[in-house]
């Protein structure tokens, strides 16, 4: 028996006004959990649209997503009779709060204030040890309740996260239909395959002018729309797709060029999705593709090479990098047999075409 719960949201400069019509069948004694600066900018807004509710803690996530955090959380609110958890903030924060409704057994509701990843409205969290590094993936049978997006706050959060949440959308629709060619897919993965295709054209003509309103602080429809198939769409595709498809190159050699010392701290992991995407198309043989995708990020000021990021680009200073992409989990399931020869041709061929433009 295969079972499928759709991600349900409330979007406008006005969403949080639904809040005391979405959430009181869930209860009145609510627990939000979010990120500092999160709470702080929300916080005018959600005093008001929670006035009707018993507010029984706001609680700082803390800096990760870990599982000894949320114990911690679980311990101090098991006996509070919280009827419902709101996660307010980016994907940490929301993924925080998701887990731990799944531990006191209640629903939750999201808050995203910045659009950079699917976590608002994905069935599962990130979770990560106390090292910050990656540990595996918490499941859940169902997405969140509700997921209310204040576009007014989205667009006046850093236009990085903005930018950084485009980039790693626009791998969704690339990496699943690369995974999933060639292989039988159910009803579920071919809805999935058609909703992925939300974050490759209405994206790529919509991102510049979203972007450019994020900087602008505008809550505009176009921004509207594009933090939708961020927070929305990829979330309905991780949901509806089988996961051995929900992933590829573009993902893999991400963790690959963690590899090297300093990189996740130095670059916003959507932004070098754009690129490792751009990398992809050009090994699979879709310059033309390959080329539209370089083109959008180096407009969107992203970096479309290495060089352009500091890293020497010889086989012998990536090999490691590359050995680590062939065996990321992403990786498992392709059409074909990909090497680390076929992936650094495809980096210097990325080094060739973008390697004399500015950012």
């Amino acid at each position: 028996m295969k079972q499928c719960y759709f991600a349900d949201y409330t979007i406008g400069t006005d969403a949080y006004n639904n809040i005391k019509d979405v959430c009181s069948p869930l209860g009145k004694r609510a627990l939000i959990v979010g990120g500092e600066t999160a709470l702080s900018k929300s916080e005018t807004k959600l005093k008001s649209a929670m006035q009707d509710f018993d507010i029984v803690d706001t609680v700082i996530y803390g800096k990760e997503c870990y599982k000894k955090r949320i114990s911690e959380l679980y311990e101090i609110y098991k006996d509070s009779c919280v009827d419902f958890v709101m996660g307010v903030g980016g994907g940490k924060a929301i993924d925080t709060a998701k887990c731990l409704a799944d531990m006191l057994g209640v629903k939750v509701v999201t808050v995203p204030t910045i659009a950079s990843t699917c976590a608002a409205s994905s069935a599962l969290s990130v979770v990560y040890t106390e090292n910050h590094t990656f540990e595996g993936f918490w499941y859940f049978k169902s997405p969140a309740y509700h997921t209310f997006i204040d576009t007014e706050i989205i667009a006046c959060a850093p236009d990085k996260y903005f930018r950084a949440g485009i980039g790693d959308t626009l791998a969704k629709f690339y990496e699943v239909e690369f995974s999933a060619r060639g292989r039988e897919k159910t009803y579920s993965d071919e809805m999935g395959l058609a909703i992925s295709r939300m974050c490759n054209t209405p994206l790529i003509e919509s991102a510049i002018e979203a972007l450019e309103d994020c900087k602008n602080n505008t809550p505009s429809e176009k921004l509207g729309e594009v933090a939708l198939i961020i927070l929305v769409s990829t979330g309905m595709v991780s949901m509806l797709i089988n996961p051995e498809f929900n992933g590829a190159l573009a993902h893999a050699l991400f963790y690959g060029l963690t590899e090297i010392e300093g990189f996740e701290e130095n670059f916003l992991h959507g932004d070098v999705i754009g690129y490792t995407l751009a990398v992809q198309l050009m090994l699979d043989s879709k310059e033309e593709e390959a080329i539209k995708i370089g083109n959008l990020i180096s407009k969107m000021g992203v970096e479309a090479t290495l060089s352009q990021r500091g890293i020497e680009v010889t086989f012998k200073n990536l090999e490691k990098v590359l050995e680590s992409a062939l065996k990321d989990p992403d990786m498992l399931v392709i059409p074909y047999k990909i090497t680390k020869e076929m992936i650094f041709d495809a980096i210097i061929k990325m080094e060739k075409t973008f390697g004399g433009k500015k950012i």
